[in-house]
């Protein structure tokens, strides 16, 4: 045990040395000095690996109960989304569905990006196609289409495009790098050749450049300002060919009257001159037959 204890604290060795020492001294007469040395060191070397090893755990237990770091919240990813809607719907006033839709979309700093009317036998039909910032885009829908018990058509998409926002950054800081790069290349061109090459070079990546980034903008907008496509509608009756001229010969008919009824208002006095004619024969034929 005492060996394994001075083996770890380096000591047996030196405790060797020591035993020897005392059996020397043993047998030059003084066995009992010799004894008691001894053992006063095996004591304090015993109390001093005890007080290390006491100290050693209670290091260990300490760090063990020491609560971990706090760990670092992940970045959020901000997702890009874009969102579509369309929906349909019969009206009974179209012009005051109309009205009522311009005012929504004024409301919600919207704008109409085309706007379409349709004519054919019983129907009238209006298409907006509407461009909405996101964060409006549900309360738009939702007071635009305010009274509408049944829809035609209703629907709405999400399209998450957030991985494809993502490569395009990178491909585009990739792209002016290498630009960069080439750039400082070209100040170093010593002859045509090599400025020749590094201009088509340099060309080339502007036009990719160029094109990226035309796609990251269109993206961005489309992110930014949802998009919903409106028809409303209002019916009328259809009427047949026979219905159309019966339609047509009440109304010419009425016309004719209306026209008579103006005729006989000119020509009045001469109505009113013939009745009294009339009136005087028939009293001059009474006194006549007397």
């Amino acid at each position: 045990m005492l060996r394994q204890l001075f083996s770890k604290t380096g000591l047996y060795l030196a405790f060797c040395r020591l035993q020897k020492q005392a059996a020397s001294r043993a047998k030059s007469g003084r066995p009992a000095i010799a004894g008691m040395v001894l053992l006063t060191l095996l004591f304090s070397i015993a109390g001093c690996q005890s007080q290390n090893e006491e100290t050693e755990y209670d290091v260990a237990e300490s760090v063990m109960m020491a609560p971990p770091p706090p760990e670092v919240p992940p970045m959020e990813l901000q997702r890009k989304l874009i969102k579509e809607g369309q929906v349909e719907y019969e009206t009974d006033q179209i012009e005051q569905t109309r009205q009522q839709v311009f005012a929504v979309v004024e409301k919600h700093k919207g704008y109409i990006a085309s706007d379409n009317e349709f004519k054919s036998p019983g129907r009238t039909s209006n298409t907006l196609v509407i461009r909405v910032p996101a964060d409006n885009f549900d309360n738009l829908l939702r007071e635009a289409t305010a009274g509408v018990k049944k829809f035609d058509a209703r629907e709405v998409n999400v399209k998450d495009v957030t991985e494809e926002f993502l490569d395009i950054q990178a491909r585009l800081k990739t792209k002016k790098e290498l630009e960069a790069r080439f750039l400082e290349l070209l100040k170093k061109a010593n002859t045509v050749t090599e400025v020749l090459e590094i201009e088509k070079q340099i060309a080339a990546l502007r036009s990719d450049i160029e094109s990226i980034e035309g796609r990251l903008k269109y993206l961005e907008n489309q992110v930014f300002l949802s998009t919903l496509t409106m028809t409303f509608y209002e019916s009328a009756p259809v009427y047949t060919e026979f219905s159309k001229e019966f339609k047509a010969g009440f109304r010419n008919g009425w016309d004719h009257l209306i026209w008579f009824f103006v005729f006989l208002t000119n020509i009045w006095p001469f109505l009113l001159l013939g009745l009294l004619l009339l009136f005087g024969l028939n009293v001059y034929r009474k006194r006549y037959k007397k």
